[in-house]
């Protein structure tokens, strides 16, 4: 019998495979219901903490960089 992380896709197992991230996503993944909300928290917090460390620039500069995240969404959605 095969072991569940040789029946997941490539990019699944290369993403689960980075130590910090990849920990927190399969967790969110498989564990409970909860967690994302913690994880989401945590992205909240995270970004609030470099507003208060680097000023407006740590608020408007993660925004700034979602910009082409949202618009490859964007065209992904359009597409169908």
């Amino acid at each position: 019998m095969t072991p569940l992380s040789a029946r997941l896709p490539l990019w699944q197992r290369l993403l689960f495979a980075i130590p910090v991230l990849g920990w927190i996503l399969k967790d969110v993944k498989d564990g409970q219901d909860a967690n994302i909300w913690y994880h989401i928290i945590t992205v909240i917090s995270l970004w609030l903490i470099s507003g208060l460390t680097f000023g407006i620039v740590g608020i408007a500069l993660p925004a700034v960089l979602m910009v082409p995240v949202v618009f490859t969404l964007l065209i992904l959605i359009s597409r169908g």
